[in-house]
């Protein structure tokens, strides 16, 4: 549960940078870039900030 509850967050968060990138301003493509940055890193070390997250309010495996 928990991991399907983080691919959903990225992918809002991505399709929403890449959205709000397009109509509103350039800047936006940060955002993406930093859910992108945030996935691998999350990769190469097995930390998840929002996991830990969904952890502490109680969201189970």
């Amino acid at each position: 549960m928990r991991d399907r509850m983080i691919r959903g967050v990225a992918g809002t968060l991505v399709l929403t940078g890449l959205i709000l990138g397009y109509f509103v301003n350039d800047y936006w493509y940060i955002l993406t870039a930093f859910v992108g940055v945030n996935l691998f890193q999350s990769s190469l070390s097995k930390w998840c900030l929002l996991e830990d997250i969904l952890k502490k309010n109680g969201i189970k495996n």
